[in-house]
């Protein structure tokens, strides 16, 4: 089935006020999934509402956070998220970065104690389509096998990098450091569909295809995918003194808790060279690579960053976002539960 996107926007809006979120950040978080929803993310889209909700009753999510800078200097930012969701906390970080990159010509906010951060390309096109160059990553707690290991040890970290592209747009590279996302996991085992070969280990550690035991996704590129990831918790978490894998480890009784930190760098490129060279060489870039041949075993054209996200957006806007029958009849729940109309 496939719903109208301001539809679904304002479906998970109300169900978040409905819950105690106040309007302003229940809009915010309905934006940032329905941004994923629209460019074909459906492992960050609405499916994750649901989470979302399991977070608010297990109050690891605080419904109403009160954000405030722990630390500020001219170029850098220390902001404390009490435990906020996670589109509320790197909004606030965008908007703090670029703000700073405008005086300084570069700006850092690191987000300290939030939640999910949903996709991070939404904040790093926000940044790229005012005009600046973006790198925004995020560090949670374990659940990605670290390379030569047979659990978990890392996360599935995201990064984001993104600059102005052409026709308004950005060039946005999005991705996360595991071969396969647990949303990704979690809508293959609802499917029953089988895993491809190296994506993830079993509950005893082992390499399974199985969608019903697969536990653990594995780094992308072995070492390059955990190295990244800890590399990630070495940068956000340990400066803000919030250890996220120390602390999982432990023996703290909220150890297993759901945690995340997070970066959001802004990079004011108009300070480095004019606007206009900057353009003209990015699209003379873009040119160069277009030309090459293309593989036809990969697709029929070649595509930058980001591309395929707003092809998929335009057609989405047209037809609707598709909901899988599963995920319809848990939302349908969720609504008749808080007395929620249903675009269903």
């Amino acid at each position: 089935m496939r719903v109208n996107a301001q539809a679904l926007n304002q479906f998970s809006k109300d169900l978040f006020v409905a819950k105690g979120v106040s309007d302003e950040h229940a809009q915010t978080m309905a934006n940032a999934l329905t941004w994923a929803d629209l460019r074909g993310v459906d492992t960050h889209g609405i499916s994750r509402v649901p989470m979302y909700f399991r977070l608010l009753d297990s109050k690891e999510m605080n419904a109403k956070p009160k954000l405030r800078v722990l630390q500020e200097t001219l170029a850098l930012t220390v902001l404390e998220a009490d435990r906020s969701a996670g589109p509320i906390a790197m909004q606030e970080a965008s908007d703090i970065a670029m703000k700073k990159a405008k005086h300084t010509g570069v700006g850092l906010v690191m987000v300290r104690n939030t939640t999910h951060t949903a996709s991070l390309g939404i904040y790093s096109e926000k940044i790229a389509k005012s005009g600046m160059a973006c790198i925004a990553l995020a560090a949670s707690r374990p659940n990605m096998g670290y390379y030569g290991s047979k659990a978990a040890g890392v996360s599935t970290a995201p990064f984001s990098m993104a600059v102005p592209g052409p026709k308004g747009q950005a060039i946005i590279l999005d991705m996360a450091s595991g071969i396969v996302s647990l949303g990704k996991l979690a809508q293959l085992k609802a499917k029953n569909e089988a895993l491809q070969p190296g994506w993830a280990l079993d509950a005893e550690g082992q390499e399974t295809i199985d969608p019903q035991k697969a536990l653990i996704p594995l780094p992308l590129g072995g070492p390059k995918g955990s190295g990244l990831s800890l590399m990630f918790e070495m940068m956000a978490s340990l400066p803000v003194l919030n250890p996220l894998i120390g602390h999982f480890f432990s023996d703290k009784e909220d150890a297993q808790r759901h945690c995340q930190n997070a970066w959001v760098m802004a990079i004011d490129i108009q300070q480095v060279c004019p606007e206009a060279s900057f353009a003209e060489e990015m699209l003379n870039t873009i040119k160069a690579l277009k030309a090459l041949p293309v593989d036809e075993k990969v697709g029929t054209e070649i595509l930058m960053p980001g591309e395929r996200g707003y092809k998929e957006r335009e057609k989405r806007e047209q037809q609707g976002v598709p909901i899988p029958p599963k995920m319809q009849a848990t939302l349908i729940d969720l609504a008749t539960q808080y007395k929620v109309a249903s675009p269903f």
